[in-house]
């Protein structure tokens, strides 16, 4: 039986379908503390150890190779442990990358960019990465995900979002309403202002407009509450039904569970979902009758790669799907 990701999207780009949580730590203390919870919940979570905001001035070699270190360690049990680098205006982005590439290199899922001025910045910093990369003999590319974070960025995110090798497009809030020198109040930068404020939301609906139509995942922002998992859970479940965010950024462990959570696809969906794609690829996948509706190709790429979300968070799935399909 044919699997749907080779019948339902020939000569297509395929949609990346990631973890529901990019959860971020700076120092080795908090890296080793995620990955641990990593390995108890499974990898319905990415990791990403922060070169950027987590290096101290001066100590930025030492601490690129031992984020580097983490990424290669035994208790990297699920390979979804990434490393975002510093900015294309910082004197150590280029050996952030040598460093990262020269001993994580096989293992990194992704690398993130933070802060471009526009797709310029990018398209340098990823052509870097190849020629590191093929300096090292690396035979994949490394995806990257790029922080949509300045009004540049934003101004040219669909020439971002269609640069080859970004995997994702994560909107960086607290530096977006921090570059309007004041123009957008503080309240913007959490909740119910992060989702109200004209601007933001206009940021937000760009960013995730842009990304799905390259194929590309929108990741949302933080939350900045860390106690209330009501607040939390409601903040990401705004971001993927109001805004059409598939992904979010994590800073605390208590954040983890309830933004996944509120990622997941409606389990009633999720039913229908294992029903509609086991029937059509028992038939070949032609086109099916399920409760009473015609379903083809078009209907079976939605239901699909619903499964196939429903899967990355974590949710129960029936033995003979997995079997199938994962």
């Amino acid at each position: 039986m044919r699997h749907p990701s080779d019948v339902l999207f020939p000569g297509e780009k395929p949609f990346p379908v990631l973890p529901a949580v990019d959860h971020y730590a700076g120092s080795e203390k908090l890296m080793k503390k995620a990955l641990q919870l990593q390995n108890e919940l499974g990898p319905i979570f990415d990791i990403t150890c922060d070169c950027e905001d987590g290096a101290h001035a001066g100590a930025e070699r030492e601490h690129a190779e031992m984020a580097a270190g983490i990424v290669m360690s035994a208790d990297n049990r699920h390979g979804r442990v990434a490393i975002r680098v510093h900015d294309f205006t910082h004197p150590h982005w280029q050996q952030d990358i040598e460093i990262i590439v020269a001993i994580a290199g096989s293992r990194l899922p992704f690398i993130t960019l933070p802060k471009p001025r526009g797709v310029a910045d990018v398209q340098a910093q990823i052509a870097f990465l190849r020629e590191v990369e093929a300096k090292n003999g690396l035979q994949r590319p490394i995806p990257v995900h790029v922080l949509i974070e300045t009004l540049g960025a934003l101004h040219e995110v669909w020439e971002i979002a269609a640069t080859p090798g970004v995997e994702s497009l994560d909107f960086g809030l607290m530096d977006f309403v921090s570059g309007h020198h004041g123009a957008i109040p503080g309240a913007a930068m959490k909740s119910p202002g992060q989702f109200d404020h004209p601007l933001v939301a206009r940021a937000k609906c760009e960013i995730t407009t842009a990304a799905l139509a390259n194929g590309v995942v929108p990741t949302h922002n933080v939350t900045t509450e860390l106690k209330d998992l009501d607040v939390i859970r409601n903040d990401a479940r705004r971001a993927r039904n109001e805004f059409g965010y598939l992904r979010m950024w994590s800073i605390h462990p208590n954040q983890i569970v309830p933004i996944v959570e509120a990622m997941r696809p409606d389990f009633s969906e999720v039913e229908k979902a294992v029903a509609i794609v086991t029937a059509a690829q028992d038939k070949g996948w032609a086109p099916i009758a399920h409760e009473g509706l015609l379903h083809d190709r078009a209907s079976y790429r939605y239901y699909w790669e619903l499964l196939a979300r429903a899967h990355a968070t974590g949710m129960t799935l029936p033995d003979e799907a997995i079997k199938r399909f994962f």
